[in-house]
């Protein structure tokens, strides 16, 4: 029965449907809930009223809570790159969740932010979470900077996931080098991967 139901469930109905009537001075108020899914429920509650702000996203990207910080990173792919709030520094955060978000946000924003390019090149090669490296080398891929490339060539030698996202961001690229990928992915021992070779290759 919903009267035996927690009363963080019962908040974040209500900011979730405040959000879905565009009542975005009633989402506000969830946003310093006790409960962090309380608190990222209102954040996307205010995105949909189409109310959400830098200042909003900015405020989130600092929240003590992950699961807060990875959807500011999230609803941050509707926003410029080149305004604020920067997911640069939220690329390096302790939580892979969060870095997953920034990550696939960053290959979303237009324009690109600045210095993006260099924070996911570091995400795609030396980050411990295969997700984070997969998300990194796709947005690489639909940034499509030459300054990325290294690193997605990189990528065509990591695990088969990653492999299979590597060898999709070369889309944008051309070259020997580029070539020479497309061929050893087109013997890859995973048949996703050896599937995306063939699919750009065509």
């Amino acid at each position: 029965m919903t009267r035996d139901l927690p009363d963080e469930v019962f908040r974040r109905r209500a900011a979730a449907l405040a959000g879905h009537r565009g009542d975005a001075a009633r989402a506000r108020v969830f946003l310093d809930d006790p409960v962090p899914a309380v608190r990222a429920t209102a954040l996307g509650a205010i995105a949909r009223a189409g109310a959400l702000t830098a200042a909003n996203l900015g405020s989130a990207l600092a929240d003590g809570s992950p699961v807060v910080r990875a959807r500011a990173a999230e609803l941050a792919a509707g926003l410029p790159g080149d305004e604020a709030p920067q997911l640069v520094p939220v690329l390096s955060d302790t939580d892979p969740r969060v870095v997953e978000a920034a990550a696939w946000a960053s290959g979303e924003r237009q324009p690109t932010e600045p210095g993006v390019v260099t924070a996911l090149v570091t995400v795609t090669t030396g980050h411990d979470d295969p997700l984070c490296r997969e998300a990194a080398v796709a947005a690489l891929g639909s940034i499509g900077d030459a300054a990325g490339l290294p690193a997605i060539l990189a990528a065509t030698s990591d695990r088969p996931a990653v492999r299979r996202r590597a060898v999709l961001a070369l889309a944008p690229f051309a070259g020997p080098d580029v070539d020479a990928a497309l061929e050893r992915a087109l013997a890859d021992r995973d048949w996703q991967v050896r599937q995306a070779a063939e699919d750009l290759a065509r």
